[in-house]
């Protein structure tokens, strides 16, 4: 058996570190303690914020309303059948909001402002968020036409204005 050199070894250790890969994914994750109806109990989430989007397995997503010292309640977004207790669930550290602007107009989206029409991706710069404080009544355009529903039923019952928020 030959003996290793202490040249060799210096060698070795010096080539591993400079190829060493220093960089890290950092994540917060949760487990889910309970799930049912649409919403979802969150254990391991202290540094979440009211209204973050948190990403669940299978794609769905969620929305942290209820804080709480130990857990975190969740509305669920998506096929919130597929989640079950122990499923992992992480922190986005966003807001959730939805795109706006002139790339909206005539687009069908879900509730989470993704395009379901089929006309491809929305690309804008402009995101607002859902939670946000309305813009005061003075600041607001006076409603002057009628929206039509279509539906007779609907527009005698309920007047809806052009532009009503």
């Amino acid at each position: 058996m030959e003996a290793i050199k202490a040249n060799e070894i210096n060698e070795i250790i010096r080539s591993q570190i400079e190829n060493f890969d220093a960089s890290m994914t950092v994540s917060e994750v949760g487990t889910v303690i309970k799930v049912g109806d649409g919403i979802a109990e969150i254990h391991g989430l202290e540094k979440v914020m009211a209204g973050e989007l948190l990403e669940f397995p299978h794609a769905v997503r969620g929305l942290a309303l209820n804080l709480e010292e130990d857990k975190v309640g969740c509305v669920l977004f998506g096929d919130f059948q597929k989640i079950k207790e122990g499923d992992e669930v992480k922190r986005t550290r966003r807001i959730m909001s939805v795109p706006v602007g002139d790339a909206m107009i005539g687009r069908v989206v879900d509730a989470l402002g993704n395009p379901i029409d089929g006309k491809g991706e929305i690309v804008t710069d402009t995101y607002n968020p859902v939670e946000r404080i309305a813009p005061g009544i003075i600041d607001r355009q006076p409603v002057k036409e009628p929206l039509q529903t279509g539906l007779k039923a609907i527009d005698s019952m309920v007047p809806i204005g052009r532009g009503q928020r």
